[in-house]
């Protein structure tokens, strides 16, 4: 994948999709209550909850032609924030086709963040400059920092970059290393099959009755994180298949506790102290790798 990054059309793509898909969301009971039974309670609370109320519905339905409108942008949107991803310098370097899903989610995620952080800052104003706090930002804060825990996580999966610890796997030969790494990837497969089977039933009455958080704003969290949850677990397991099968054949890693350390960070400090006064501290893994070849 390219490295080529920072265009407009990737602040673009990912911003669109949350705009549409947060319009999908936020209008789910009017599918519900078109394509499933008839729910007098449901209905009521979408007859609250509705941004367009003045449009006539499709199909003599609940849903209008906004809402048909953003459910059928959503998958279009997706796909072209697919197509369009481009791996940033400090990205993960191997890549298939599969990952550019990870990672435009991975762009939905900061996305995210960005508007998180927005909604944060607006309702800091508006509480303590003009004494004016809203009802609605603190449990949108919480509505979008649940999808954002859940998103970064399939990115984090995609990217190796979640918490592993190395003493064992680096001592052994690769041939154990792929024994080890076949033994974790079907261990987060078994542990995604039966969160999905023992949670499927509840998540699904929840998002039917689209059970809200309770509040004055009252978002549907409890039926959108519920279903989400089981959806990215289930991506997280398809992305650790995926990662298994990209690293097959790689070459085996040195992994040491300078692997966080940021490079520039680095070479800012050896130009202030001199190379000299880092030569036996410099224990990024590139040195140590340097040191192993020279010793051989």
């Amino acid at each position: 994948m390219e490295q080529k990054h920072g265009t407009p059309i990737e602040w673009l793509m990912p911003l669109a999709f949350c705009t549409v898909f947060g319009w999908v969301v936020w209008h789910t009971p009017a599918f519900i209550l078109d394509f499933g039974p008839e729910n007098q309670q449901l209905a009521a609370l979408y007859a609250r909850l509705d941004v367009s109320p003045g449009l006539a519905p499709l199909f003599g339905g609940y849903g209008d032609i906004i809402d048909y409108g953003a459910l059928l942008l959503s998958p279009l949107i997706f796909i072209g924030g697919v197509m369009t991803v481009r791996r940033a310098p400090m990205e993960f370097e191997s890549w298939r086709a599969i990952d550019r899903v990870a990672v435009f989610i991975g762009r939905i995620t900061m996305m995210l963040i960005v508007l998180l952080t927005s909604v944060m800052i607006y309702e800091v104003i508006l509480r303590y400059v003009f004494e004016a706090p809203t009802l609605w930002a603190n449990e949108l804060s919480l509505w979008l920092a649940g999808f954002v825990f859940l998103l970064a996580g399939l990115y984090a999966m995609q990217q190796r970059s979640h918490i592993r610890i190395f003493l064992l796997y680096d001592a052994v030969p690769r041939w154990l290393q792929r024994v080890f790494d076949v033994v974790s990837t079907s261990l987060i497969v078994i542990f995604a099959a039966a969160l999905i089977y023992g949670g499927y039933g509840e998540a699904f009455a929840k998002f039917m009755r689209w059970e809200t958080f309770g509040t004055a704003f009252d978002p549907p969290i409890p039926a959108t994180l519920k279903i989400m949850v089981l959806v990215i677990i289930a991506l997280v397991a398809i992305q650790a298949v995926i990662n298994l099968i990209s690293d097959w054949n790689a070459v085996p890693v040195v992994h040491t506790a300078a692997d966080d350390i940021d490079q520039d960070e680095l070479e800012r400090l050896k130009a202030a102290v001199g190379n000299e006064g880092v030569g036996e501290l410099d224990v990024t893994r590139g040195a140590i790798q340097g040191n192993q070849s020279e010793h051989k």
